[in-house]
């Protein structure tokens, strides 16, 4: 499609605003004024709005279609959080005016709605005290890394060492290295970490262990009360990647299970639509003895009930980000929390469980599935049959893009050969479930008959299969080559 420059006419316009009595010369200096007109698109209206109506359509969205995503936790978000998120109130107020003289009187409102998210998340997941700091999940996870490390050095504990799972999210290893720390790898046994692994790995040395609960391949980790018990036998941590909240949050608390620190994503599991960059909030919970470490300032109840941001922390580890974080994700989180209630995010979780079960039931026979048993809210098949007939895991991703669907995850956990991961959380419908596993099947159909038309797909969209490999190297950034 071309751009709106490409389609410029000269002279060409539409409605022009009345001229100003007083020209921009004698309201501005002349330093700000330019030499020359901005070159900006001509166009009539018509063209404006056919040009970005154009646009729109070409968008996929969880409005109008569905995500088999996994482990990114796609789903409908209720429009009622957004104009939440969007009154006056909250969006007007500049986050400095809490710094001001007599400031805090200004955004009472603001400060109670960070300090009742933090307490509901606090009863969500056992845990003693969250910071609302972070901006997306990745630097929830440092923040929670420096955390552990701030902890050990309080207690002149000379660790080294921090222990990811073969199945553990890919940047777990990378936060832990760039925490400073030795990342030692240990593999799973059927599908979750062997504590006879992490026992052969575990020294003095160890900080923390990382885990995702239920993991990247979708299960639930039963071994966990025997790795608490291994991990504090040497004084190290528990870490919980919050990315699949979605399938327990309401029916297990990580803090009662053992977890130390946890970071959530609230925008993939509480009501903030992710994608395209952001907007991200991964706030951290800890356990008692990690509280004093957390980021400043931190929102405060005072004894006369008002509220207000505490920076005398003496053993925090500062300030993480800017101001308070997405403040406008806490919003949607908080009205999100509200609304359903215990209840409601436990029927959530069930939803999304229900969901991938039933997907992982209609699929056996058609596709192979290296973990048959029970999953949690997402699962992990493999294109390791229609592989040997020349069809990969990205020809079939592909070929679901021709069938309107956005492809799922692919190729990842690494630990599954031609992996596909498929998500389809609690906000879809049987009828849906039962289009996409009927459209899927057809797509495995056509493999075993032609599977040269699988290595076409797509064909039905705008672009069809790139190289991607060449896009990513020799990058072409000018209009409508």
């Amino acid at each position: 499609m071309k751009t709106v420059f490409a389609k410029s006419k000269p002279g060409r316009k539409g409605v022009m605003p009345a001229v100003p009595k007083t020209s921009a010369a004698k309201m501005l200096p002349e330093t700000l004024l330019r030499k020359k007109r901005p070159a900006l698109p001509e166009m009539s209206e018509l063209d404006v709005i056919r040009h970005f109506t154009g646009l729109s359509k070409l968008n996929y969205g969880v409005d109008g279609n569905f995500y088999p995503l996994g482990s990114c936790t796609m789903k409908y978000n209720p429009r009622m959080n957004e104009s939440a998120a969007a009154l006056p109130g909250f969006t007007a107020a500049h986050p400095l005016l809490a710094q001001l003289p007599e400031g805090e009187a200004l955004v009472q409102g603001s400060l109670e709605a960070i300090w009742e998210t933090e307490r509901l998340l606090c009863e969500l997941n056992g845990m003693s005290a969250f910071t609302m700091q972070p901006m997306a999940g990745a630097q929830g996870e440092l923040t929670g890394a420096l955390l552990i490390a701030a902890y050990h050095k309080a207690k002149g504990n000379k660790k080294t060492k921090v222990i990811v799972p073969d199945a553990a999210h890919g940047t777990n290893p990378a936060t832990a290295a760039l925490a400073g720390y030795e990342v030692v790898n240990i593999k799973s046994k059927d599908g979750i970490v062997d504590p006879e692994a992490l026992e052969a790995v575990l020294d003095d040395d160890v900080a923390a262990l990382m885990m995702t609960c239920p993991n990247t391949l979708g299960l639930f980790e039963r071994h966990l009360p025997k790795l608490v018990e291994k991990l504090r036998s040497v004084d190290a941590l528990l870490y919980y990647d919050g990315a699949n909240l979605n399938a327990i949050m309401g029916r297990m608390r990580v803090g009662d299970v053992g977890f130390d620190v946890v970071h959530l994503n609230l925008h993939k599991t509480m009501s903030t639509p992710h994608g395209g960059g952001g907007p991200g909030s991964g706030p951290v919970g800890v356990s008692e003895r990690l509280v004093p470490f957390l980021p400043g300032p931190r929102v405060i109840k005072k004894a006369d009930g008002k509220f207000g941001l505490e920076y005398n922390l003496p053993q925090s580890i500062g300030q993480v980000t800017p101001f308070y974080g997405h403040f406008g994700v806490y919003i949607k989180a908080l009205a999100y929390m509200l609304r359903l209630g215990g209840k409601g995010l436990g029927k959530a979780s069930d939803y999304a469980v229900l969901n991938a079960n039933y997907i992982r039931k209609r699929l056996e026979g058609h596709i192979d599935i290296p973990y048959p048993q029970i999953c949690m809210h997402e699962f992990v098949a493999s294109a390791v049959t229609t592989e040997a007939q020349g069809v990969k895991a990205l020809d079939i991703a592909k070929a679901l893009l021709d069938k309107g669907y956005h492809a799922p995850t692919i190729y990842f956990p690494l630990i599954v050969k031609e992996c596909l991961m498929f998500e389809p959380t609690e906000t879809e419908s049987k009828e849906t479930l039962d289009l996409f596993c009927d459209d899927l099947i057809a797509i495995l159909k056509e493999a075993e008959k032609n599977p040269d038309a699988l290595h076409a797909a797509p064909v039905n969209l705008p672009v069809r299969r790139l190289d991607e490999t060449k896009a990513a190297r020799e990058m072409v950034l000018k209009d409508d080559v």
